[in-house]
């Protein structure tokens, strides 16, 4: 709530809304609290996971690469634009 002067119209005083609560109760915020850190905790565990099969992708990517590297001719020498002058 405003109160404002109406020859000015500068604001005098002002009261501020009531701030809305985010919990009912103190029950509701520890197993919202509980929840959030669950969460956090599988996601990170996920990382974790994830990070570990990394290598093992990497290699399964490499080793790929590499027999269809082996299974191409090479064509020789590539050709650079200062080479055919």
């Amino acid at each position: 709530m405003l109160k404002i002067d109406t020859k000015t119209g500068a604001v005098i005083a002002h009261t501020p809304a009531p701030r809305k609560r985010t919990f009912e109760d103190f029950e509701t915020a520890a197993r919202a609290h509980r929840e959030q850190e669950e969460r956090k905790q599988s996601i990170f565990k996920q990382s974790v996971d994830a990070e570990k099969n990394r290598a093992d992708l990497l290699d399964k990517k490499f080793a790929e690469a590499l027999k269809k590297a082996k299974e191409t001719p090479d064509t020789g020498k590539p050709f650079r634009d200062f080479d055919l002058d």
